[in-house]
């Protein structure tokens, strides 16, 4: 059997690269084989001069639903850890790594897959045009996925989180934290999710002192 091969997504990236333009474009993405099953590509959301911006992992099943990141399970364990530290959403930029949920089904249910490599190097044209178009002063990975996508595979959470990282090539300072969705897996949830707290906190308290 032959494989299609997949050109990745810089041949579907806009001539013009504000962020209306580019979520209008990455409709039509077929950089990768993760449009054949999702239902639509979820792009990032939020103000073109955010000054933080919050990079996840790839959209769940209610975020390819409604088109929108972190309106899911996950988005509200986000939500309140943002509310605990008096973060507006509203003035963030939310966005993911890959922007087409991948899943195998079981029944009805749509069960999340973690993207591949490949999929995940086929989408970095997209986050990267929305660092270039936002440029954020700093930016949270949320999650192993989003760091290894931004930092290289070498990244691991536990060994990044609780400090301020350097992106190469991108003029903002970095936080490491956990995927929000960690917190609903976990057996003691109230101790991933002050992790979690403590690590926006570190971002917070960055973003007060530029």
């Amino acid at each position: 059997m032959t494989r299609t091969r997949h050109p990745g997504a810089e041949p579907f990236l806009p001539s013009k690269r504000g962020v209306r333009a580019l979520r209008a474009a990455v409709r039509d993405c077929r950089g990768c084989d993760l449009y054949r099953a999702a239902g639509q590509a979820v792009f990032g959301a939020g103000p073109r001069d955010a000054e933080l911006m919050l990079v996840g992992e790839q959209p769940g099943d209610v975020e390819d639903r409604t088109g929108n990141p972190f309106t899911g399970p996950a988005g509200r364990v986000l939500d309140r850890a943002l509310n605990e530290l008096g973060l507006d959403r509203d003035r963030l930029y939310l966005t993911n790594a890959v922007k087409h949920f991948r899943f195998r089904a079981r029944g009805k249910r749509r069960i999340h897959q973690r993207p591949t490599l490949g999929q995940t190097v086929a989408c970095r044209p997209w986050l990267d045009a929305e660092l270039e178009a936002v440029q954020p002063a700093g930016i949270v990975l949320l999650g192993s996925l989003a760091g290894q996508s931004l930092l290289g595979s070498d990244y691991r959470v536990g060994d990044h989180r609780g400090r301020l990282l350097e992106l190469p090539g991108v003029d903002a300072w970095v936080v490491a934290t956990v995927h929000p969705s960690a917190a609903l897996r976990a057996d003691d949830r109230e101790a991933v999710h002050a992790g979690l707290v403590d690590d926006l906190r570190l971002a917070a308290d960055r973003l007060a002192r530029s």
